[in-house]
């Protein structure tokens, strides 16, 4: 069994890490007194496969003494448990910043003579935590998607981890835009195989259209230079935690040239190493 324990300082990021972790497959138990620890960590060993990954958020408030807590820790490390204990901080400005937009109130503003004092306090507070601490994350720079992409490196299992799909769709402006779409490119500059008799009712499926759209020197610039982008800025949205990444190609009415680029744009971000998916929405409309 895997049990994580998630603390760290208030408006460290806490909450969300949770949330997160939820989504990966961990059972999330919040606010867990340190006491219980221990009595559910020993439920969770003796149930069915769905507390096979528990993550317990531990947080301390005012008053609480950590002795019991780090007791709880020692004892939970020395079973047979895997144990591990997850530290999420950030900078005095950042909690400052993030106090001031939800309008919270810090658990140890009482007796501080301001917001600055009361995170400066809680940092001297929970030092012997973050000492004991397996990971340690300062969120103080990390979007939403950031913080989600660390947590998968650290904590995904092998196949969610780093992954990113990257789903490609043709489409036809005349049919409006995908409205999924991070990444939208337009085709409509390419020679138009709509207008040769031979290839108006086929597709940039078919060997004919292919060839003919992807013979011109223009297409091959624009391939260039969209691998190159593509190259560049995919392992960019991997880092930052996407999971899927949609990328629309669009030509008139969706039939040849945006059905031949996304083809072969299919071929090479697969050879990058990506799963892909590759769907032509609007091949079959009239």
């Amino acid at each position: 069994m895997e049990i994580l324990i998630i603390s760290g300082l208030s408006g460290g990021g806490k909450s969300k890490a949770a949330s997160f972790l939820e989504d990966m497959g961990f059972y999330i138990v919040d606010n867990i007194p340190a006491g219980l620890i221990m009595k559910f960590a020993e439920f969770c060993a003796a149930g069915s496969n769905r507390y096979s990954r528990v993550a317990l958020v531990y947080d301390v408030r005012t008053g609480e003494s950590l002795d019991e807590f780090l007791d709880v820790l020692s004892a939970l490390r020395a079973r047979e448990y895997v144990c591990r204990l997850l530290f999420l901080e950030a900078d005095v400005a950042a909690i400052i910043h993030r106090y001031k937009e939800t309008r919270r109130l810090h658990p140890l503003l009482e007796g501080s003579g301001s917001l600055e004092e009361a995170v400066r306090r809680e940092m001297v507070f929970m030092a012997p935590v973050r000492a004991q601490a397996d990971v340690v994350i300062n969120s103080s720079n990390y979007s939403t998607a950031r913080l989600r992409g660390e947590l998968l490196r650290l904590f995904g299992d092998s196949r969610e981890a780093g992954e990113m799909i990257v789903s490609l769709v043709s489409f036809g402006f005349k049919h409006g835009l995908p409205m999924e779409a991070d990444l939208v490119f337009d085709v409509r500059f390419m020679p138009n195989p709509f207008y040769i008799d031979s290839m108006r009712h086929k597709t940039g499926l078919d060997q004919e259209v292919r060839d003919y759209v992807l013979s011109f020197r223009e297409t091959e610039q624009f391939l260039e230079k969209l691998r190159d982008l593509l190259r560049f800025v995919l392992p960019l949205y991997r880092e930052e935690g996407k999971t899927m990444l949609v990328v629309a190609v669009g030509c008139t009415g969706g039939h040849h040239r945006s059905v031949a680029v996304t083809h072969a744009l299919a071929g090479f971000i697969a050879s990058l190493g990506y799963q892909v998916t590759e769907n032509h929405r609007d091949m079959t409309r009239n």
